[in-house]
Order: C-alpha cells, then structure tokens, then sequence
C-alpha cells in the first residue's frame, strides 16, 4: 500500500469545500452563540463508559475502541458529541436551571452514514438540558429550521414521531429484547407483514396497533385518526397531543410538517418526541434530534434533555458550491510602504497573497485575480 492512501471513507477535505464548511461552521455557530447557546469543546476520546452507557446498542457498534497506555482501561474515540454535552451538563457545569449547549467538531465512526459517506462527520449541534415541557422541544425544532435556513437550505420538510407511541404499546408484552428489537426494524422499514408475522403471540390490541403504525404517516391530520385508532393509553395521548402542539406552533415558519409514527430514528437513544429535516434533492436528512431525558441518568444525574445535530459535510453537499474568493497578488519585498499597504487590505478583508521569487511560471495557481503595483510612488491594486 502506498503511504499517501487513506482508510476506506476516509478522505482530506480541500479547500474550496474546507473554505465552505469553516464558513458554514462559524456563521451557524454565532447563530446559536445568539440565541444563548454556550459553545463547549468536549475531547476526541474518553473513557469508554462515559461514551456509550445509556445511548444504545447503536452507538456502541459506531464507536472505535482503543485501549489507554496509560491506564490500560478501553477509551473510545467519540462517535456523537450529543452523550459529551449531556456529561458537561451533569457533572461539570452543575447548573439547576436551564442549560443551553452547542458544539462543532469532528466524530469518527466505524461505517460511513449521512449524505457524505463519510466515516469522519463535522458534526454541529445544539443541545438544551433542564426543562421537560414541549417548549423545549419546540424551541429546538425552531432553531433546527434556523439553521438550516441561514446555511441557505430552501423547501424543508420536518418529519416527526415519537418513540413514547412505541414504548407505551410494547410495554403491554413481556417479550425479549431480541423480538423488540425485530418489531422495530421491521416498524422501521413498514413491512406489515414482518410486523405481523413477528408479533403473532401478542394481544390482538397491540398487534393491531402495531400494524397500524406502518400506515399512519402523512400531514398532521394523520395524528387525529391516530388518537382514533391506537389504544387509549395515558403515554399515547401525551405523545399525540404533543405532536399536534408542535404541528400549531411550528405553522408559522413556512416549511413543509409530516408524521410518521413507524419511523423511530434514534428509539434507543430517544425517550420522546424525534424529529428530521429533509429537503428536495436530498437523500436523506439533512438534521435530526429528539428528545432523550435518559442520558443524564448514566452520569448520576438525570435531567431532561432535548437537542438536534447536523453534519456540516452533508449540509455543504446539499448546498451549491461556494465561490471561492480571488486575491491580490503583491510583489517580493519588505519596502515600508508595500508591507504597510499589504496589511491595510488584509485588515479590510482582501486576501493578499505575496508571490516569492522564481515562480512566475505558476502565478495562475495562487488564485488571484487582480495585482498590486506601484504607480507613481503609490502602491494601487489593479486587475491582473
């Protein structure tokens, strides 16, 4: 193998597509930084535990283990940013109120997902700890919209469901974690049968229920046949009156609503409502979040918590190619009058870019469009 060959979905990002995400990364970062999201910059590794205890099986598999020379306890390197902030958040800022979070910064994970392909996201989210009522999630969901919105993501469309739905209607059999696991795979994917072939043994409510999951998806006019349909259960109720809160208070923000209920993204994770955004041309989200008031308990305090995140590599693929910005090309020297003037463009934002001798065959490959020349004893930027 070639020492310049990367691991598989592995690659370098270059700079017209790095100029774009650092961009997108410091706009959406001063977006949230306004709304009062205090940025945190957790480590790359940590001991295992704290990465995957209380997230799910699914996280785990993404996760690439390590053992410590230090200590020789397994570390893992971080596959989700989202268990970090909920750690900061229990143990290292202590707040008794509301805690508002954000982060950007890499992940790695084992299989490359999301619309770059890539084993190495850019993740960016936010995360909002201590308050358990819809308000939360609904001010989430709207900074979500934001921020798709001012990265320049037009014609969205939010998915919603919410795991409560699920849970309430499988608490009602004693099954093993195996069949759950099965039931909702096959939720997941809306196959009927599977469904019902997969929970032949369970009481004809739930099993009916269950198979009605696949079929319950549409605007929010679906959440009133829902509240028809399924058992009458105190969990479902909150779960269909919570989705049909979000469906008024979001009404405003000019973005496609829809629900499906068989769509658990995250079940292990979540503990509530989950939500995605789409938009036309994607394959698939291009941000999800949820709810997920269990992940705080691992860290011996539980506190609710809901938040979304994106990956700025998938969101850069959505978006149109940015055009890269020309500089001035300055001449050779350290004259008083050329360095001064070379950092009056630089503090005005010009990009100068100062060639060095005997390159003059490659003048093209640094990008610049225009020059810097002296005429009459005054330095003038001139097009090149």
């Amino acid at each position: 193998m070639r020492n310049w060959l990367l691991p598989e979905y592995i690659e370098d990002v270059l700079p017209a597509e790095a100029a774009q995400i650092e961009s997108l990364r410091r706009s959406l970062l001063d977006l949230l930084d306004v709304h009062g999201y205090q940025f945190v910059m957790p480590p790359m590794l940590e001991y295992l535990e704290s990465l995957i205890t209380g997230v799910g099986h699914d996280l785990d598999l993404a996760t690439f283990k390590v053992v410590d020379q230090l200590t020789g306890r397994l570390m893992g390197v971080r596959a989700d940013i989202t268990p970090q902030a909920a750690r900061i958040d229990a143990h290292m800022l202590n707040n008794q109120g509301v805690t508002r979070l954000c982060y950007a910064g890499s992940v790695l994970r084992t299989n490359p997902d999301g619309l770059a392909q890539t084993r190495q996201p850019m993740q960016l989210g936010a995360e909002l700890f201590g308050h358990a009522g819809i308000e939360a999630d609904i001010e989430i969901q709207r900074l979500m919209v934001k921020t798709l919105q001012a990265a320049g993501v037009n014609a969205l469309q939010i998915d919603f469901s919410h795991v409560g739905i699920f849970d309430s209607l499988m608490s009602k059999v004693q099954v093993s974690e195996v069949l759950k696991q099965s039931v909702y795979q096959a939720l997941q994917s809306k196959d009927q049968t599977e469904v019902k072939a997969l929970t032949q043994d369970f009481d004809a409510e739930t099993r009916e229920a269950l198979c009605r999951l696949t079929e319950l998806n549409g605007d929010a006019s679906i959440l009133t046949v829902a509240a028809k349909d399924l058992p009458k259960t105190p969990e479902i109720t909150r779960a269909l009156n919570d989705l049909t809160q979000v469906a008024k208070d979001l009404a405003d923000l000019a973005v496609g609503l829809s629900f499906d209920l068989a769509e658990l993204r995250g079940y292990h994770y979540h503990s509530g409502m989950v939500f995605a955004a789409y938009a036309q041309g994607c394959s698939g989200p291009l941000a999800f979040g949820g709810r997920y008031d269990e992940v705080g308990q691992a860290f011996g305090r539980a506190r609710a918590a809901t938040g979304f995140s994106l990956d700025l590599r998938g969101l850069v693929k959505a978006l149109p190619a940015l055009k890269v910005k020309k500089g001035i090309l300055a001449p050779y020297g350290n004259e008083a009058s050329l360095i001064s003037k070379i950092n009056s463009l630089r503090a005005s934002g010009e990009k100068v870019v100062q060639e060095l001798p005997g390159h003059d065959a490659y003048i093209a490959e640094l990008n610049c469009d225009r020059k810097l020349v002296n005429q009459a004893g005054q330095w003038q930027v001139v097009s090149a």
